[in-house]
C-alpha cells in the first residue's frame, strides 16, 4: 500500500521568502512528513512582501490552514483563497 501525500496541509505565508521557508522547513521536520506544509513568502520577484499568486499556487487543490505572519498580509490571503480554491480553506 502506497502511502498517499496529505491532502490537508499549511500554508506560511510571510512578507519573507527566507522566513516562510524556514518555518516550512521546521515545521515540516517536526511533523515528520505527516502534514503537508508549504511557504508562501515574498513577493513574485523575490523582494519583501507578499503575492496572491503564490498563495493560491500553495491551496490550489487541496485543503489548506494559512497562517500569515501579520495581519498585513490578510487581504492578499483572501484575495488568492477566494480566486483559486472554492472555499476550501480557513483563514
Amino acid at each position: 500500500m502506497s502511502q498517499e501525500a496529505p491532502r490537508v496541509g499549511i500554508v506560511l505565508v510571510s512578507h519573507s521568502v527566507r522566513l516562510a521557508e524556514g518555518a516550512a522547513d521546521l515545521a515540516g521536520q517536526v511533523s515528520g512528513g505527516t502534514v503537508r506544509v508549504l511557504a508562501a513568502g515574498g513577493t513574485d520577484d523575490g523582494e519583501l512582501g507578499t503575492s496572491a499568486d503564490k498563495v493560491a499556487e500553495a491551496v490550489a487543490g487541496a485543503e489548506a490552514v494559512i497562517a500569515r505572519e501579520s495581519a498585513a498580509a490578510q487581504p492578499v490571503t483572501r484575495r488568492a483563497t477566494e480566486s483559486a480554491i472554492n472555499g476550501k480553506s480557513l483563514i
